[in-house]
């Protein structure tokens, strides 16, 4: 799917089911669940609702999809056997770890190694064999990093923006508040009981949702981060040992 349509549908089903629950259990009749105190806060809390059911859609997207771009195995024990199979000059044995392993090391690693046994088989230089499989690594590695690191900007900005939202809600709020203590005569108590709750319930809401999104953020970017890097390691790694057994064997043939 589409990441634009993704986020659309994301987006209206959210928005839907927040306005449901605003409705039907936060504004249900003689208060059956226990949560009209939320009602009270307005509006603006099913755009909050909508937020927080976005954030916890990606946090579960994100959990399945790393989980499956980081393979089986960590990336150290998954390198040790594909450099002795390097060694040894066995593709089908490469290419079978790494079908096994699956996520986005096995995939550049597979990708660099078909590159290099290509070269291999058109007779290319020593150094140009390097070259193709660095080339293939590095343009590989390059298209997945965005796999990696997709929805963690929307995770960011829902933090930025339901921050925004729920002191836009305190806004409004303690604008209701001191409405209410501008009267003439006595202050209307009611109102202004209405409008310091509004602006109570929605800066809760707002930071509730923010916490969750910039933690999860932070979270899987240290996550990503690492991966990345285990992924830069043993790109180098290949070509270190590629470049290390064709001086052996040039030696040895020698």
């Amino acid at each position: 799917m589409r990441p634009s349509v993704f986020m659309t549908l994301l987006i209206g089903l959210a928005f839907t089911v927040s306005m449901l629950i605003y409705i039907f259990i936060f504004g249900a009749d003689n208060d059956a669940f226990g949560m009209n105190y939320i009602y009270k806060g307005g509006p603006l809390v099913i755009l909050l609702l909508m937020l927080s059911i976005m954030v916890i859609t990606f946090i579960f997207e994100r959990i399945f999809s790393l989980r499956k771009a980081f393979g089986r195995k960590p990336v150290a024990v998954f390198m040790k056997p594909v450099r002795d199979a390097l060694l040894r000059s066995e593709p089908e044995k490469i290419q079978e770890l790494a079908e096994r392993q699956g996520g986005s090391c096995a995939a550049i690693i597979q990708t660099g190694m078909a590159a290099y046994f290509r070269a291999k088989q058109k007779n290319f230089a020593h150094d140009k064999c390097i070259a193709e499989t660095r080339r293939a690594i590095e343009e590989s590695t390059a298209l997945e990093f965005p796999l990696l690191e997709k929805n963690l900007i929307a995770l960011s900005t829902i933090g930025s923006v339901a921050t925004l939202v729920g002191l836009l809600g305190t806004t409004i709020g303690m604008i209701r508040a001191f409405k209410a203590l501008a009267q003439v005569g006595a202050p209307d108590a009611v109102q202004l009981s209405i409008g310091i709750s509004e602006a109570l319930i929605n800066t809760a809401g707002g930071l509730a949702a923010a916490i969750i999104a910039i933690v999860a953020y932070n979270y899987f970017v240290n996550k990503v981060d690492a991966h990345i890097y285990e992924i830069e390691e043993a790109g180098y790694d290949i070509v270190e040992t590629l470049s290390l057994n064709e001086e052996a064997t040039a030696e040895s043939g020698s």
